[in-house]
């Protein structure tokens, strides 16, 4: 067989690696193999009700400062197994096709691994399978796939008896699931169609049943719902009409029913008397309290020292606001009596029964210190190491040295001369610091928007453009698979080198065949000529063998192929 030679220079090289990497993946495997990440990022945020987008894995140095740092490098999403007195050890979700691994002592006996304090055992049931979201109760954890698969893992003591491996959960072969939500001693599962099911302890008919449940099944009734959320031993749902059901434990009024009568059917939480003229956005549980966030960012909650104000009566029975506004987002674990709480400006807030602290409760809620830029940075301040709130991605943090923070510039609504509008939010800002910092702003309040004190914003989100903005105020930024996108065309656009650069760094860092498909559009369109080494890599290890299965099971891709190389 002949070698044919091919000199050509070092752009039309790239650009040869470019258009062959596409033509492949449009051709023979983009659709079966290569499900881009933010996709499934997307399906997480939809599909779950307590969210933490993205974790600086150095919060977890202490736990995982055995493990080799090539490894760690490679981690892409992380979940701690936790409960109120143990950690039962860590899943990691590395780059190497997806693949799952478990960490610990505990975790690891509960399928049948050898735990290597070095080195993260492969969980080989779950090989190729993306997942989508973990739960963990006390001595379970709870696996969703993005085929609507869930699998189930517990501790030889328990009443699960799982055999030391992770169990298919399902009532027949049509069934697809799209979230889970873990009490401690049960789960349900919400099913594509809506309906939602109960599997585990029945003890405050969470699973409104008569009995346990550890084998089958249980249909709730609940139809047509869109999330769920378990606490302690008590749910909650959220239906398509904006309705709010609960049942289960009752002790502390954690329904919102009015009393403390335990539940074995869902029951419909009524605001009426709240005054709430806004959908619901999330719900959210603890031990035993609940929390609802509408889209307003208003916040109410009920159950165990939910009471806004501080004096005998700790307990509310009916859901009450919270004194906190333009709440964004809430965290709560099923083992635990506070909540965190994340508002507009990105400040994280702790609201209950905190151990550390001095008083029983923290009312109104406690603004935290230290800038905490995660859910899981935020609950190393509150207890006794960080926890992680789902299954959640790791970031590349990239921070200024500076020591000066002007933070106070932004969203400051007793100091501003100029608002972003971007679809229904806002962000309030200062145009001489920008000016004084952004040639972009500068040139732009000096031209067409001089004298504008309202601008729409319509070409990026308002969480990408939020970020930027922060960034200009205090010399951080966060790049994650959902915002590099939209970063780097912001970096572009506003003629930021240093963003660019940060970006440029982000996907040298992290191109690799699972986030091939979001970058190589990238690397195409801003010409990233030093990723040129590895693009060569990643064909000749990953791409040219499955073009050549792809040959060997479909001959006439081979006169398909053929046909455009020599079109070139």
């Amino acid at each position: 067989m002949g070698v044919i030679i091919v000199h050509f220079t070092f752009v039309y090289g790239l650009t040869l690696l470019l258009n062959i990497v596409n033509i492949v993946f449009q051709t023979f495997f983009w659709a079966e193999d290569f499900e881009p990440y933010y996709f499934l990022e997307e399906k997480i945020m939809k599909k779950s009700s307590t969210i933490d987008i993205d974790v600086d894995i150095d919060l977890f140095q202490n736990d995982l400062k055995h493990i080799e740092q090539e490894f760690i490098g490679n981690i892409v999403s992380i979940f701690k197994i936790s409960t109120l007195n143990k950690d039962f050890g860590f899943l990691f979700i590395t780059n190497d096709d997806d693949s799952i691994y478990a960490y610990g002592c505990e975790i690891c006996k509960w399928l049948s691994l050898q735990h290597d304090p070095k080195q993260p055992q492969k969980i080989d049931i779950l090989n190729g399978r993306k997942i989508i979201q973990i739960d963990s109760g006390d001595k379970f954890i709870v696996v969703l796939t993005n085929d609507g698969q869930v699998y189930l893992a517990s501790s030889d003591d328990s009443e699960w008896q799982t055999n030391n491996t992770f169990r298919l959960i399902s009532t027949d072969d049509d069934d697809r699931f799209e979230m889970i939500a873990c009490g401690q001693n049960y789960f349900l599962l919400l099913r594509k169609d809506g309906t939602v099911f109960a599997l585990g302890d029945n003890e405050y008919g969470q699973l409104t049943n008569d009995t346990n449940s550890y084998d089958n099944l249980v249909d709730t009734g609940l139809k047509n719902v869109e999330i769920i959320a378990c606490g302690g031993g008590h749910s909650l749902a959220i239906t398509n009409t904006n309705e709010i059901y609960s049942w289960g434990c009752n002790k502390y009024g954690q329904l919102g029913l009015g009393d403390e009568n335990d539940r074995n059917i869902p029951t419909l939480i009524s605001f009426a008397d709240c005054s709430i003229d806004s959908p619901i956005k999330n719900i959210v549980a603890g031990a035993v309290h609940s929390l609802f966030v509408f889209e307003n960012g208003q916040m109410f909650g009920c159950g165990y020292g939910q009471h806004p104000i501080n004096d005998k009566k700790q307990d509310e029975s009916l859901p009450t606001k919270i004194p906190i506004e333009n709440v964004q987002s809430v965290a709560c674990k099923n083992y635990l009596d506070f909540s965190l709480i994340m508002d507009q400006s990105l400040q994280y807030y702790v609201w209950g029964k905190v151990k550390n602290e001095e008083s029983l409760f923290l009312s109104p809620p406690k603004k935290l210190c230290g800038q905490p830029k995660s859910f899981a940075s935020a609950s190393a301040i509150s207890c006794r190491s960080p926890i992680t709130y789902g299954l959640t991605s790791t970031i590349h943090a990239f921070e200024s040295n500076d020591t000066i923070s002007f933070m106070g510039l932004l969203d400051n609504p007793d100091n501003y001369d100029v608002e972003f509008i971007i679809g229904d939010k806002r962000i309030l800002a200062l145009k001489f610091y920008l000016r004084m910092v952004s040639k972009y702003y500068s040139r732009m309040f000096s031209g067409e928007w001089k004298d504008s004190n309202k601008i729409i914003i319509n070409s990026f989100s308002y969480d990408a453009y939020y970020s930027y903005l922060r960034k200009l105020h205090n010399g951080n930024i966060r790049i994650n698979l959902s915002n590099i996108v939209e970063l780097i065309d912001l970096a572009n656009c506003f003629e930021d080198e240093r963003l660019m650069m940060h970006c440029r760094t982000f996907i040298r860092n992290n191109l690799n065949k699972r986030t091939l498909c979001i970058y190589l559009p990238l690397i195409d369109k801003y010409e990233l000529d030093e990723m040129h080494a590895k693009l060569v890599e990643l064909i000749i290890d990953d791409v040219l063998p499955k073009i050549s299965k792809n040959f060997l099971e479909n001959k006439k891709n081979i006169t398909k192929f053929l046909l455009w190389f020599f079109e070139q």
